[in-house]
């Protein structure tokens, strides 16, 4: 049995947004294809999610200078324990599929803060005399995304979150991108269905 982390980093659902509407078909076609396998939703829109602001920084400092956990304040302790809870939880999957929408050529700014808490010195790389070392192996990961455009995955967006998991060691690296149904609006329908399918196909396969 593996774990499959499906990080959800749209505020819209499968009916309003088209990441969100390949992003579930691939979950639905996994699931019937790995029935025994444990599916885990993080919903960053819909949830508390931690970025790094003043208490964390001030707490990680204080971490650092020898203060106990329990001595940080109760913001620090929450944010700072949420962020760490989010480190393990990738740490602890087999896989993880991303589904999002290109937002001003980049990623939204939560799955930002997602990223910083699976970017971890000591957890997923460490520093080393010739410079930084992944931890990180033996992960699959398909990222989704809608792009008004086409780029074909050239975009800030997709080779941020390929060069951030390559750096942490993450190599198995798949796509679907659902492209051009802005620019060719006469063609939406069918440039979603298309994604559709070959998220279907890989939920068999993933």
């Amino acid at each position: 049995m593996s774990t499959l982390l499906a990080v959800k980093a749209h505020p819209l659902t499968g009916e309003d947004s088209k990441s969100m509407k390949v992003f579930y078909a691939f979950l639905d076609s996994y699931k019937k294809s790995n029935p025994a396998d444990e599916i885990i939703v993080l919903d960053l829109f819909n949830e508390d999610f931690p970025e790094i602001d003043l208490d964390i920084l001030t707490g990680w400092n204080d971490l650092s200078s020898g203060k106990e956990f329990a001595e940080l304040t109760a913001s620090q302790q929450k944010k700072i324990a949420r962020f760490n809870e989010s480190t393990e939880q990738f740490l602890a999957a087999d896989k993880v599929v991303i589904g999002n929408g290109l937002w001003n050529l980049n990623i939204p700014t939560r799955l930002k803060a997602w990223f910083d808490t699976i970017n971890v010195a000591g957890k997923t790389f460490r520093y080393t005399e010739t410079g930084p070392v992944p931890l990180t192996e033996g992960k699959k990961v398909l990222h989704i995304q809608a792009n008004g455009g086409v780029y074909e995955g050239q975009e800030f967006s997709s080779q941020y979150i390929k060069g951030i998991l390559n750096f942490i060691g993450v190599e198995d690296i798949q796509q679907v991108l659902v492209e051009g149904a802005d620019h060719h609006p006469e063609r939406a329908e069918e440039i979603v269905a298309e994604a559709v399918e070959k998220a279907e196909a890989l939920g068999l396969t993933f």
